[in-house]
């Protein structure tokens, strides 16, 4: 079943998703927050008009899964591909750095036309990158999407997306690609 995201905010359904894994101590995952520095306030209406960031920012969220260190960053795209100008160079430098230490990156990637979410595993992602920055393909096609890393919906997680980190777990186990 895919129908789960139409209408809604992805990294939203995501956060649902996150709070009830956390609720069934199954993962322990922080949506990051954007830091900004206020520039003006309405203090009548105790709001922020005015804000700047203040540095880039790292992933999306940060947390563990069931003693497995995990970083990833939630993208959408109305198209048939990512592009990767979506993805910037602060987040490969992070993503790279965590993986080095044994955790595991990648990000959530939801295809908003084909209703369909996947985890794009980091080296995927990693070669697409270099490639782009090399003068090659500026995108990640969806077919370059592994299949077993497809992403489904149902009513308690809205983007349940542990059994897919299971297969990706496995895969970078097998590959020796991970401690």
């Amino acid at each position: 079943m895919r129908r789960g995201l139409r209408g809604s905010g992805f990294e939203e359904m995501i956060n649902i998703t996150n709070a009830a894994y956390y609720d069934d101590d199954l993962a322990v995952i922080q949506k990051i927050p954007t830091s900004i520095t206020p520039v003006e306030l309405d203090s009548e209406k105790r709001v922020i008009s005015l804000a700047y960031f203040d540095r880039k920012s790292t992933v999306d969220y940060l947390g563990n899964v069931q003693g497995i260190p995990v970083c990833f960053d939630a993208k959408e795209t109305q198209q048939k591909s990512l592009p990767v100008a979506n993805i910037h160079e602060h987040q490969i430098s992070f993503m790279e750095k965590f993986r080095n230490q044994g955790g595991l990156s990648f990000m959530l990637v939801h295809f908003l036309t084909e209703d369909r979410t996947f985890i794009l595993e980091f080296t995927t992602i990693k070669k697409y990158w270099d490639d782009a920055k090399n003068g090659g393909r500026k995108s990640i096609p969806l077919s370059a999407f592994n299949e077993d890393l497809e992403v489904f919906f149902n009513l308690r997680y809205p983007v349940h997306y542990l059994d897919s980190l299971n297969i990706y777990l496995e895969t970078e186990q097998r590959r020796g690609d991970c401690p």
